[in-house]
């Protein structure tokens, strides 16, 4: 006895029962009553119809849910060493007392400081020493004077 599927409610149909489908593409569809191959004709959507099984399936209805408890994943805690820095560095770092590690934080940030100032410097002698070179009078003796042009208006006649 072959139990099949219908097509658009999920239900399973009986021999003798009925309709069979075929598209001129050749596709069969089994239908378990006229209302299941109408909506189908219709292009209605099985998950949108509220008594087809993929209803049920898509809004979890009518479904034994068991009662087995999840298990939880114990958290274990692993100390590993940060790129750069070993373990044993770490942890001495977390022992240091609070005054030693506020003086080391002041002395590293003093150092950045001298360094971007050192750098600043450094550009401002450049730019002085552009400024130095651009600014030398033209090799040829003294400035010739610009020529006057004829006063009046314009015209030329």
């Amino acid at each position: 006895m072959k139990v099949e599927l219908c097509n658009f409610s999920g239900y399973k149909i009986h021999p003798g029962h009925g309709k069979r489908y075929v598209r001129i593409d050749g596709k069969v569809y089994n239908f378990i009553s006229g209302k299941c191959s109408r909506s189908h004709l219709m292009k209605r959507n099985p998950r949108e119809t509220p008594w087809t099984v993929l209803y049920r399936r898509k809004h979890k209805k009518g479904t034994q849910e068991e009662v087995t408890k999840k298990r939880t994943r114990r958290m274990v805690k692993h100390s590993r060493p940060i790129q750069g820095a070993t373990l044993q560095e770490i942890l001495m770092k977390r022992n240091q007392k609070p005054e030693v590690r506020k003086a080391q934080r002041e002395q590293a940030i003093r150092a950045a400081k001298a360094k971007v100032a050192e750098k600043k410097e450094k550009q401002r002698a450049q730019k002085a020493q552009l400024r130095a070179q651009t600014k030398q009078p033209p090799k040829g003796g003294k400035a010739k004077m610009p020529k006057q042009g004829k006063s009046g208006g314009g015209g030329g006649r």
